[in-house]
């Protein structure tokens, strides 16, 4: 590793002393599991089978998580604009951190009357609208129950399962599913610079009032979309 263009890497985006140091001493500790359990592996040699085996090492005592390790290699794949491998570790980590499910009422463009609706039957937020509305008959069933259009019913389902996506939400989600990005699997299927490309037009031609997303933005999103293993059934 190469530990002072790194470490003036992370200065010169705001980190703390501190935060420098354990940022270098986990990577360091990657960079001798690569060569102590990875055949002795180079760091800039290192692939996703090589991270997974390294989090389920420090994982394998009760109640050890990896969650700082991965925000520490998140940056150094940052440093070494390896996309494929900041990706995954921004992914992975965010697996292990708990989150409050994004609740349904504040996606963008939603009927407010049919989220009241939703939540007399205790689905309030996106994991509850995945559970309630993963197949075709259980988004059947719930709109005989509630009144709901079924057309909307599917509506909120994906746009939930986009919201699985790190950073993408309230108008991030909204502006994918409007402008015909509706799953993730028709996400994963793009190109992220020509995604960019759609969507810069797709503002300036229907006002949308918001952004499309930055280059890194867009690559690791359609990367997420790839890798998340599917949970609905269209």
């Amino acid at each position: 590793m190469n530990e002072r263009g790194f470490d003036r890497f992370l200065r010169r985006g705001g980190r703390s002393p501190s935060a420098v140091a354990r940022c270098v001493r986990h990577v360091q500790e990657f960079e001798q599991y690569l060569r102590t359990h990875r055949d002795g592996r180079a760091l800039e040699e290192a692939d996703s089978g090589d991270l997974e085996q390294f989090v389920n090492w420090i994982e394998c005592e009760p109640k050890a998580s990896a969650k700082t390790h991965l925000w520490a290699l998140g940056y150094y794949f940052e440093y070494t604009t390896n996309e494929e491998m900041r990706s995954l570790a921004a992914f992975m980590r965010a697996q292990r951190i708990k989150r409050t499910p994004f609740p349904l009422a504040r996606f963008r463009g939603v009927h407010l009357e049919y989220v009241d609706r939703l939540a007399s039957e205790g689905i309030r937020n996106v994991t509850q609208m995945l559970e309630a509305g993963r197949t075709p008959q259980d988004r059947q069933t719930l709109a005989e129950k509630t009144g709901i259009p079924l057309e909307a019913i599917l509506e909120y389902v994906k746009l939930s399962d986009l919201a699985r996506i790190s950073g993408t939400k309230g108008i991030r989600a909204r502006l994918y599913y409007d402008a015909g990005v509706d799953t993730l699997e028709v996400l994963a299927r793009w190109d992220p610079v020509e995604l960019r490309a759609m969507l810069i037009d797709f503002v300036e031609r229907t006002g949308f009032d918001g952004i499309a997303p930055l280059p890194k933005e867009a690559a690791s999103a359609v990367a997420t979309a790839e890798r998340l293993p599917k949970v609905v059934e269209y």
